[in-house]
C-alpha cells in the first residue's frame, strides 16, 4: 500500500471523529449539496456522483436518503426530469449559499450570471425590481441570466452590486 493512499471508510471514520456530523448526516448534506449544483436525472448518477465524493451507498440507502430529504423530481422544460429538494429545504441550506453556485460572466459590457436549474427567473427579477443604479435590465432563462449593465460602470462594481443578490 502507497504511503500517500486512504481507504475512503476509514477517512470518513477518522473525519467524522473531528466533527459533530456523523456519517449519514455527511452523506445527507453532500447529496443536498450534489441535487443543488448537478443537474441530476437518475439514482444512478446520483450514486456515481455520491462515489466520486466519497461516499460508496447501495442503490437501497440511496433510495431511503431520497425519501427522507423528500427529493423529488421536477420537468426541466427540455422534455427530461431532475431531482430537486423541496423549497423548504433549499432555504434552509441558503443561510450559507455558497458563490459556488453562481457564477458571473462578462463579454464586453455585457455580463452573464450562471444558478442553479430554476432559480433565474427568479433572481432576475429581484435583480429587475430592486436593480442598482449599475444595472439596466436581465433577461433570464432556467439557469442562465443575461445582465446588462449601466454605460460608465466597471466590471468590478457591477459584479459587486449583485453579491446582494446571490447571498
Amino acid at each position: 500500500m502507497n504511503i500517500y493512499s486512504i481507504n475512503i471508510p476509514i477517512f470518513v471514520r477518522i473525519l467524522n471523529r473531528y466533527t459533530n456530523m456523523n456519517v449519514k448526516e455527511q452523506r445527507l448534506h453532500t447529496i443536498r449539496k450534489i441535487i443543488q449544483t448537478e443537474v441530476i436525472r437518475s439514482q444512478e448518477e446520483l450514486l456515481y456522483s455520491l462515489a466520486q465524493k466519497g461516499f460508496r451507498v447501495t442503490q437501497a440507502t440511496l433510495s431511503r436518503d431520497i425519501k427522507h430529504l423528500s427529493i423529488i423530481k421536477k420537468h426541466d422544460g427540455n422534455g427530461l426530469y431532475i431531482y430537486t429538494l423541496p423549497e423548504a429545504l433549499l432555504f434552509a441550506d441558503q443561510t450559507s449559499v455558497d458563490t459556488e453556485f453562481f457564477n458571473i460572466e462578462f463579454s464586453g459590457n455585457l455580463a452573464v450570471m450562471k444558478t442553479r436549474p430554476g432559480y433565474a427567473m427568479g433572481i432576475a427579477s429581484d435583480i429587475d425590481t430592486h436593480a442598482p443604479k449599475e444595472i439596466l435590465g436581465t433577461i433570464a432563462g432556467d439557469d442562465t441570466i443575461l445582465i446588462i449593465p449601466r454605460e460608465g460602470y466597471t466590471r468590478e462594481q457591477v459584479a459587486a452590486a449583485l453579491t446582494q443578490f446571490v447571498k
